[in-house]
């Protein structure tokens, strides 16, 4: 896997995946950015979050589940101190569909947590604290 990260002047760097898409990132006002994108600290935390949704909405359709919707709503802390790490990340899953098992929507969380997400697995051998819930609902 490459990427490569262009400096777009400032604070701003635009970075370019092997797969051809670009994210831009962009630092706050008062380190000389333009709030013209995200933080990196906040496109690493999206990555995450990215990574175990996937996982989680695979793991289910592979479950047949009936899912419509997935939502990953996520929280974390960083130490005050540099460098900023993140020191607490938690996961909640709001996740809809008709007739959902809980007991495969809880599977495909843990199996996310534990097994298939390079990416907070990887937080968490860091020393991250992370944590995961979900909540089922139904189509309105």
């Amino acid at each position: 896997m490459k990427a490569k990260i262009i400096w777009g002047g400032d604070a701003k760097f635009i970075a370019e995946s092997e797969t051809g898409h670009s994210i831009v990132m962009d630092g706050p006002p008062d380190h000389g950015g333009k709030n013209q994108g995200a933080r990196p600290m906040e496109t690493l935390l999206i990555g995450m979050g990215g990574c175990s949704s996937f996982d989680v909405i695979h793991i289910l359709k592979k479950s047949r589940q009936d899912v419509i919707d997935c939502v990953a709503e996520i929280e974390a802390e960083r130490a005050d101190a540099v460098p900023s790490v993140f020191t607490k990340i938690h996961l909640h899953f709001v996740i809809t569909g008709n007739n959902l098992k809980e007991s495969m929507v809880r599977n495909a969380v843990k199996l996310s947590a534990e097994k298939y997400c390079s990416a907070s697995i990887m937080l968490a051998k860091g020393g991250v604290d992370i944590t995961h819930s979900y909540e089922m609902q139904s189509p309105a």
